[in-house]
């Protein structure tokens, strides 16, 4: 496996180069190098004005996802050209933030199934960023068990769908245009066979978005609830009772998206362990700390090498695989790791979180970063299984509800 760029890809890497430069917000850049690690030191509003202005550069350009076929507006270029642009782009790579769901998890799922007058009217106002998307997958009872939705779509006499139920844990769904929903058409089959993907317009009258407040402060997720929307057959996606093979698609472009974009932060605990402390004594001449860093910078060339043969996979034509399960698993877990090791190092100054782009600020974000990692996507639990079952051929998990008619299935509250 060659991990090195090709005489192409290296003149391709030069002109992105050289395009960035001539073209980046240098005077947001400081605030950019702050939305490292799921940091937000800029109102939500503000980001997501420099994410749009951002990607319509790009876009006009010819520079906006660049994997994607021209004629749905993207660059019609390969997997490895599209990481060599996001590592020339740096710090403004976090301007990817609002529309990581839309381009990375829903796009190829619309461009798999949706119509091709639904891509027409869709896609290129996606790769423009002049719309943003949201994921409606999760619910109060359906969370790592998507299977298992209630929120209802019955057909109309007029042949539309009313909708019914609530979404929750939505990321981002109070700035976004447009939503993918999983909804329950057929209840009086398996649990699998009774699902239909719609698409879903975030403004439709009946849809109510309740933002759910964290501990920090923020409210980047949402709860939806659906009260008598009504849905246009033309925006379904897929046929009607097979959404479970379409919500597949989303959820392994969804894997792949977060297994490929994840940084453990080694460079921010190298930098650390080399940086003196107020005795004038550095963490990294210690022989316990270097031996750490030593893993951390093993298992950060792993996923970075993980990366590559799945790209390589995906230029050959094959469809992401399972060690992107491996890196989400690896890789999240590594980044808690590494910053709880930072606040170790800090000693007091680590107890309390700090101005924004200090030390103790960067390895706390980056500690909550990595425990949100461990769950959007998939849960560590999840991963686990995938990897026994699909991976190492283990045995899998007995399911005594996957042939059961949906609605037969014992819940409380029924």
């Amino acid at each position: 496996m060659n991990l090195g760029d090709t005489p192409d890809q290296s003149e391709f890497r030069d002109r992105a180069r050289s395009w960035i430069q001539a073209n980046a917000p240098r005077d947001e850049i400081d605030t950019l190098r702050n939305l490292r690690h799921g940091g937000q030191p800029v109102s939500e509003e503000r980001w997501i004005e420099l994410a749009r202005r951002w990607q319509k550069r790009k876009y006009d350009a010819g520079w906006a996802c660049l994997v994607w076929p021209r004629e749905h507006g993207g660059g019609g270029l390969g997997p490895r050209e599209n990481v060599i642009f996001q590592e020339e782009e740096g710090y403004l790579a976090e301007l990817f933030g609002p529309f990581m769901i839309g381009q990375g998890f829903i796009a190829p799922t619309l461009m798999a199934y949706a119509t091709d007058q639904q891509k027409l009217d869709l896609l290129p106002k996606l790769a423009s960023g002049e719309q943003i998307w949201c994921q409606l997958f999760s619910e109060p009872g359906a969370g790592s068990d998507l299977a298992g939705v209630r929120t209802r779509a019955e057909r109309t006499e007029e042949g539309d769908w009313r909708v019914n139920g609530q979404k929750v844990w939505t990321s981002g769904a109070h700035y976004s245009d447009w939503g993918l929903a999983v909804l329950r058409t057929d209840p009086t089959v398996a649990k699998h066979k009774g699902l239909t993907v719609f698409m879903v317009p975030m403004n439709a009258p009946g849809i109510t978005i309740q933002p759910i407040r964290q501990l920090g402060g923020g409210s980047h997720f949402n709860a939806v609830y659906f009260d008598d929307v009504r849905l246009p057959d033309t925006w379904r996606v897929g046929p009607i009772n097979d959404g479970w093979r379409v919500a597949l698609t989303t959820l392994m472009n969804e894997r792949m998206t977060l297994g490929a974009s994840i940084g453990i932060g080694f460079d921010e605990i190298f930098e650390l362990a080399c940086r003196a402390d107020q005795r004038g004594q550095r963490p990294i001449d210690e022989r316990q700390v270097r031996l750490r860093l030593a893993d951390w910078y093993a298992i950060d060339r792993a996923l970075h090498h993980g990366v590559y043969r799945s790209l390589e996979t995906l230029e050959a034509g094959g469809s992401p695989g399972p060690e992107l399960s491996v890196g989400k698993l690896v890789g999240a877990v590594a980044t808690q790791d590494i910053a709880a090791f930072g606040l170790d190092l800090l000693g007091e100054r680590g107890r309390d979180s700090g101005a924004v782009g200090s030390d103790p600020w960067v390895m706390h974000t980056m500690f909550a970063f990595g425990a949100v990692h461990r769950v959007e996507g998939g849960t560590d639990e999840i991963l686990r299984n995938i990897i026994a079952e699909r991976v190492l051929g283990l045995p899998a998990d007995i399911r005594v509800d996957k042939d059961v008619p949906f609605n037969r299935i014992p819940t409380r509250g029924r």
